[in-house]
């Protein structure tokens, strides 16, 4: 990336980082690129988006052609999104994740609006076949009887991962060390502790 090192405090991604091939490695450069105790905060689309737009395309190709392939890029998935942040070296990793429903009146609708977005597939591994207008029209009718809500219009989800993370630092609040506690939960909650039974020998 074309910043000096620590150069930045605050470095922002918007829906971007699914484009790239190597997702950790442009995270260590945003790294790199923050200043101690920098922060960067990046949104990125999740493993659910066009879930089903991609279950009815497979489904229509595996009909008519015997087998399926990739017709949709790969997300990450929510449950590695603060992983992500940790294995490029970032402190206090946080993923949050949303869900966005849009409907349409027609699953081509869908297909113009992602073309308009640059959101069109650009996989290097892409499917050998081009996809038929046979496939596409079978899927889109597969999209509705699966699908289709009782308007008759079809929901297409986008899940988007927020992550936060900042770069260490050693003014940073660290964790306390197990057993240092001041204080008892059972006091701050003005509860009364219960043990748990022992196991007998």
């Amino acid at each position: 990336m074309p910043f000096a090192f620590a150069s930045l405090d605050l470095v922002v991604s918007s829906l971007a980082l699914h484009w790239t091939n190597d997702v950790v490695g442009t995270l260590i450069q945003i790294r790199r690129a923050l200043k101690p105790d920098g922060l960067f905060i990046g949104a990125l689309f999740g493993g659910a988006t066009l879930t089903e737009l991609r279950q009815s395309l497979m489904a229509a190709e595996v009909e008519l052609t015997g087998g399926a392939g990739p017709r949709v890029s790969p997300f990450a998935d929510p449950n590695d999104a603060a992983s992500l942040l940790q294995r490029a070296g970032f402190a206090l990793p946080v993923a949050d994740v949303d869900r966005v429903t849009v409907r349409y009146a027609h699953p081509l609708k869908l297909m113009a609006d992602l073309r308009a977005m640059g959101e069109t597939s650009v996989l290097a591994e892409r499917h050998p076949r081009p996809l038929t207008r046979a496939v596409l029209a079978r899927a889109f009718e597969i999209y509705a009887e699966r699908f289709a809500e009782p308007d008759g219009r079809i929901p297409a989800t986008f899940e988007i991962l927020t992550l936060t993370g900042w770069t260490p630092s050693s003014i940073q609040q660290q964790p306390l060390k197990p057993g240092s506690a001041k204080m008892r939960l059972a006091d701050a909650l003005k509860t009364v502790e219960h043990p748990l039974p022992r196991d007998e020998d």
